[in-house]
């Protein structure tokens, strides 16, 4: 099946286009000084694509002032009034998310679907297992996984009937292999891009395994074209989360990986201390490189040999590895402040 691609703004989603990173505001969206503000921190973290919750005509209208100063493609969440989206369209929407089924009548959608055929705006399909149509949810002869595919096609068809395609499909639930299973079933059954995630994924420590295990899982066999990360907790760690899966799979390049090996009773210095400041302080980093942090000289100059740079603690001393050769022994507490130097000068970083 030939696989369709679509945009949202400059940002090319679908048929072989990177893998993009979207977020939403935790923001109240009328407030657009604040919401201006966490846009572009996700913007500066790495965030691609962001989402807008739009319940009111006070934030529809919002949008106008968001839109342009945005400094990435803006998407409305919009359920129910259709009038909503025919406003976001209005003031330069770059997306829509909203269900065809929950706007009302057929009409309604109809008006919605004709301005974003003018205004070619993408419309994405967003199926949640936990707001599935009436009969649906209480039908017990249906597995929920094929409860949420019919639900998708349902609202896919209602679009492709009014000559429709800019369309984006989600189909996500709270559990990993709900989520897992529906995706993988419905790829080979529609040409339509699937942003890919784990809704209601909890706080941080549960929602990064459980986000983590479910995206890469889909991504591992090229499934989905736009990922969002769900957390209860700033969207920063969700951008943040979403772009260590993307370089743990190799899909995506820039920024530094960091390795680190567990303590154990060879390690001479505070390893967990020293692996958290490496991370911070190179964080920032936007060249392509592997910092390794290795608690003693037994193994961890070879399990790192990968890296490009590396630091293994000893006795009061340390040792920094650059391409999987030893170049320098420094003091325990002058070790950050020498890798620095020497990555700094490498990348001439000032």
């Amino acid at each position: 099946m030939e696989k369709i691609q679509i945009k949202i703004g400059d940002v090319k989603i679908g048929a072989g286009a990177p893998i993009s990173i979207q977020s939403m505001t935790n923001t109240k969206t009328d407030d657009t000084y604040s919401t201006l503000k966490q846009i572009e921190a996700l913007a500066k973290e790495g965030c691609e694509i962001i989402r807008l919750a739009v319940l009111n005509k006070n934030c529809a209208y919002a949008l106008k002032e968001i839109i342009k100063n945005s400094p990435i493609p803006t998407v409305a969440d919009i359920h129910f009034d259709y009038r909503l989206a025919l406003i976001a369209m209005d003031m330069g929407i770059n997306a829509l998310r909203i269900n065809p089924g929950n706007i009302g009548n057929i009409e309604h959608t109809r008006k919605v679907v004709e301005m974003a055929k003018q205004t070619n705006t993408p419309i994405r399909i967003g199926v949640n297992a936990g707001s599935l149509e009436k009969e649906l949810y209480e039908d017990k002869s249906l597995s929920l996984v094929d409860k949420m595919i019919i639900s998708a096609k349902r609202h896919i068809k209602i679009l492709e009937d009014l000559d429709f395609h800019l369309i984006k499909v989600s189909l996500k639930s709270s559990d990993v292999m709900t989520t897992i299973r529906a995706y993988e079933k419905i790829y080979n059954e529609i040409p339509y891009p699937l942003h890919i995630g784990l809704t209601e994924a909890g706080t941080l420590r549960g929602g990064i395994v459980k986000s983590s295990v479910a995206i890469g899982a889909l991504l591992a066999q090229n499934i989905g074209d736009t990922i969002r990360v769900s957390l209860t907790e700033n969207p920063i760690e969700e951008v943040k989360l979403a772009k260590e899966i993307l370089k743990a799979l190799d899909l995506r390049k820039g920024g530094v990986n960091f390795i680190s090996c567990p303590t154990c009773g060879r390690t001479q210095i505070d390893l967990i201390g020293l692996a958290k400041k490496v991370e911070e302080r190179f964080s920032n980093i936007e060249a392509p490189i592997t910092i390794a942090t290795m608690g003693c000289p037994v193994n961890g100059p070879k399990e790192a040999a990968g890296a490009d740079y590396g630091i293994a603690g000893a006795i009061g001393e340390g040792y920094i590895f650059k391409k999987g050769q030893m170049i320098k022994k420094v003091p325990q507490e002058e070790l950050l402040n020498e890798l620095e130097k020497i990555i700094y000068s490498d990348l001439k970083i000032s």
